[in-house]
This record gives structure tokens, C-alpha cells and sequence, in this order.
């Protein structure tokens, strides 16, 4: 059984193909395409941030409420969103030019008149109608119906860097009031509402989308009017960010009947507004997340109405325009963000080695060719040094020192063939084996004849050849 083992394991050496070879072959070629893999990762394309800062708005605002859901949307895929309150979308604007926030909360119009504040900026479309409310106390007699006759009265503007005052001074202004025609205060929301149902002051301005809890618990406050903005129409057609919208009789409570008529409403809508820096794969995250929160039915919206590329005086993002027109990319609707973001920021790189990889492809096999052959051919170098010494022998050596470099010679060549007998070798190569295995006997026949010329008593018997 031993040498039947034996001879099949030697019959195993021989086979039709060497993968170690090719690998050894393609070594080079394959490290140059892992390091240009490498490169086009770190350089081409930088990976998305796994942190940002979300600049909402004040405490009890909606923006604040809304900013928690897409922490927590985007905390899905492993992206942190730090949360900055702020007093509107007057300070969210001035984060966003110093580059103090990634991303915030603006308010339609905020940079309507100024273009320069729009320069580096991108958004990601608009989210909600965010009406402005303006809550009065009841006095007895005929409620107030014209802003103008808010004329001496105290009202809550709000803080500066909200975007409500900037807003309700061109609402005053289109009705003829002067600043100081009324007596205004800046206090943020939650202590005006305090001095609104204290009696300190007669009237506080919001601009907020319906869910904001402070607007809840207005809407359902005795002695708390809410004001309605019957020339809302006008107001809209004058100041194009506006929309008119109406809040319908009994939304908020229909067992009380609360409100008890419908309500006319003026509406700049709440957009969320990117440094044109903000990683693209982010700014496509912002976009589904925003259309998991905002896209259903609403108290002044239609189911899928928003989040839209519309109503919007900032620049639309091409990555969200590009969701709005085409819905999510192709290949996040069958992965996870991060793998679709890596096979999308490689996309470059395999086009490149596609164009690589061809004539890569006709260097490597020559390689390959070349070690295998190149295991027989180093052997004619063995097979030159022993017919040198033979030459050398002839014109230089005489009597016994040449039978004895012939006999050297001889045990040379025995060596060399036993060598050779061990290659292992693809079967297609075989023929250079066998070729050089006949080269090396065709030099033994000139060292024996060579031995036989030489020799005083009669021709030399070969030494044994080993297998």
C-alpha cells in the first residue's frame, strides 16, 4: 500500500492548474486594487458624520417636540443628533452662518428680503403650515377684530431671534401701525403665557404649528381669545410666504365645541434648513425622516401634502429634490444606510477598476506563465555551468584531473536530475519538464563519452541514475 500512496501523491503534484501560483502571480496586481480601494474610501467621498446638532426652539415649542423625533428617527441608523433649543428661526439662522448647528428649524420668509443670508445655506424642503396665533385677554364689550385696534395695548412679540416678531411687524405694518404704537415686550413663550393669563399683558403672538402644548392649553382657556385673521386671503396674496389656512369649528374639542366658530388663520410654514456642507447621505436621512413624521393628515394639512419642495425661499437641496421627484434611493430601500452608502460612495471607484481590471487581466496570466516555466528553465543554467567545466577541462586540464572534473560533472548531473524529478509542475507544462529531463540526459551522454576518450583501460559505466 506505501507505494501505491506514494506514487499517487507524487501523480497529485501533477495537476492541470496551480492556484498557488496564480495567486503569487496576481499578488501584485490584486494589492495595487486593495490599495486603490483603500484610497478612493478615506479621499473620494468622505463617510457621513455620525453626530450633528439640530438647532428646534424654544422650551414647550413645537420645533422642540419635533426635533426629539428625529433624534430618535435618525438614532435608528446609528446617527447621534445633539438637540439646541433657541429662541426661533431668527437665532437658528445666525447658528447656521457661523456654523455653530449642522441643521435647524427656519420659518418660511425669514430671509425673504435678504438674499445674502441665504448664501450657504440649502433646504430640505418645507415640513407644516405653522399659523400665527395671536392670543388676547377678553375685555368686556365688543372683542377686538382690526389689528389696529391693538393700538396702546401691551403685547408679547416674542424674543428676539424668534421668527414671530419679524413676521407680526410686517402684519402691522400692511395695517398702517407704527412700532411704537404698541407696547411691546420680547419674553419667550412660556413666561409670556404666564403674564398673558396674569393679566400683565393683553395679547402674545405666536407662530407654531397646533401640537405645541402652550397652544393646546390657550385654544381651551376661558378668557382667552383667539384672534381671527378674516382678511387672511389678503394677507397671503400680500406677502407670498403666507398661506391662508382655517381652524376648524370643534378640532380641538368636539364634545365642548371648542373653537365655536371656524377660525382664519395666517400661515408661514416651518422648513428645516442645511449648511450646503451637510453631508448628502445626511441630508437624505433628514428627508425620509421627515417623511415618516410630516406626511400625514393634519389641522391644515392634506395626507402627503408636506414635506414638500414648496413654499420655500431657500434653495431645495439636490439630494432632496431628488427624493421629492424620485422617493428614496435605490439602494436604501433594500439595505441598511450604511451599506448602501458605502456601495453608493464606491460607485466612482468601480467604474474606475472596471476600466483597471481589463488590462490588468492580460498582465496577470503571462506572470503566471512565466513562474511556471521559469521552475524549469533556471535549471539550463545548472546544465551551462557543467558544460562549461567540461569545456574548461578540455583546454585546460590533462590526465587524471580531467577524469576527475568528469566525474564531478557526472555526479552533478545525477543531482540535477534528481532535483528535477522533484518539480511539481500543472500537467500543461509538462512538456518543458520532459524536455529539460532529455537535455540533462543528452549532457550526461557527452560527460560519458568524454569519460570514455579519456580513460586508459576501457569505456566508464554510467553511475546509477536516482528515480
Amino acid at each position: 500500500m506505501k507505494p501505491v500512496r506514494h506514487t499517487m501523491s507524487k501523480i497529485l503534484k501533477f495537476t492541470q492548474f496551480s492556484v498557488r501560483d496564480l495567486l503569487v502571480a496576481a499578488a501584485p496586481t490584486l494589492l495595487a486594487i486593495v490599495g486603490v480601494c483603500v484610497l478612493a474610501y478615506v479621499l473620494v467621498d468622505p463617510s457621513p458624520p455620525r453626530h450633528v446638532v439640530l438647532s428646534t426652539g424654544q422650551e414647550n415649542s413645537a420645533y422642540e417636540q419635533i426635533g426629539k423625533k428625529y433624534a430618535a428617527a435618525l438614532a435608528k441608523h446609528g446617527v447621534k443628533v445633539t438637540l439646541m433649543q433657541s429662541a426661533g428661526s431668527g437665532e437658528n439662522l445666525r447658528r447656521l452662518k457661523s456654523g455653530a448647528v449642522d441643521i435647524a428649524f427656519v420659518q418660511s420668509g425669514s430671509t425673504d428680503e435678504a438674499a445674502a443670508e441665504r448664501e450657504g445655506l440649502v433646504s430640505l424642503g418645507s415640513l407644516f403650515t405653522e399659523p400665527m396665533w395671536l392670543f388676547l385677554r377678553e375685555t368686556k364689550g365688543k372683542p377686538i377684530t382690526r389689528l389696529t385696534e391693538l393700538k396702546g395695548k401691551k403685547i408679547n412679540f416674542g424674543p428676539k431671534g424668534a421668527g414671530a416678531p419679524r413676521l407680526f411687524k410686517q402684519v402691522l405694518a400692511l395695517n398702517g401701525i407704527e412700532p411704537n404704537e404698541v407696547i411691546r415686550s420680547s419674553l419667550a413663550n412660556t413666561p409670556a403665557t404666564v403674564e398673558l393669563l396674569e393679566g400683565r399683558i393683553d395679547g402674545l403672538v405666536f407662530t407654531s404649528a397646533p401640537e405645541a402644548p402652550l397652544i393646546q392649553m390657550l385654544l381651551q382657556t376661558p378668557g382667552i381669545q383667539l384672534f381671527d385673521f378674516d382678511q387672511a386671503e389678503a394677507y397671503a396674496r400680500k406677502l407670498p410666504f403666507l398661506s391662508h389656512v382655517v381652524l376648524p369649528r370643534g378640532i380641538v374639542d368636539l364634545g365642548r365645541d371648542i373653537p365655536p366658530v371656524d377660525y382664519n388663520l395666517i400661515a408661514p410654514t416651518a422648513t428645516l434648513v442645511a449648511r450646503d456642507s451637510l453631508h448628502p447621505a445626511l441630508i437624505d436621512l433628514f428627508v425620509q425622516a421627515a417623511a415618516s413624521i410630516h406626511s400625514g393628515a393634519g389641522w391644515f394639512q392634506q395626507q402627503g401634502q408636506f414635506p414638500s419642495a414648496r413654499y420655500t425661499e431657500i434653495p431645495v437641496a439636490p439630494a432632496a429634490a431628488k427624493f421629492y421627484k424620485d422617493g428614496p434611493p435605490f439602494l436604501q430601500r433594500y439595505m441598511s444606510f450604511w451599506l448602501a452608502n458605502f456601495f453608493d460612495r464606491m460607485w466612482v471607484l468601480v467604474l474606475g477598476l472596471g476600466a483597471l481590471i481589463l488590462p490588468l487581466s492580460k498582465v496577470v496570466p503571462p506572470l503566471y506563465v512565466w513562474r511556471i516555466r521559469s521552475r524549469v528553465y533556471r535549471w539550463y543554467g545548472q546544465l551551462r555551468t557543467v558544460e562549461q567545466a567540461l569545456e574548461d577541462a578540455q583546454s585546460q586540464s590533462q590526465g587524471e584531473r580531467r577524469m576527475e572534473i568528469y566525474a564531478a560533472q557526472l555526479v552533478r548531473l545525477n543531482e540535477i536530475e534528481e532535483l528535477v524529478n522533484q518539480i511539481s509542475i500543472p500537467l500543461s507544462f509538462a512538456d518543458g519538464l520532459y524536455g529539460l529531463r532529455s537535455h540533462i540526459n543528452f549532457v550526461r551522454e557527452r560527460v560519458l563519452s568524454l569519460l570514455n576518450e579519456a580513460a586508459p583501460a576501457g569505456p566508464v559505466v554510467p553511475a546509477a541514475v536516482p528515480v
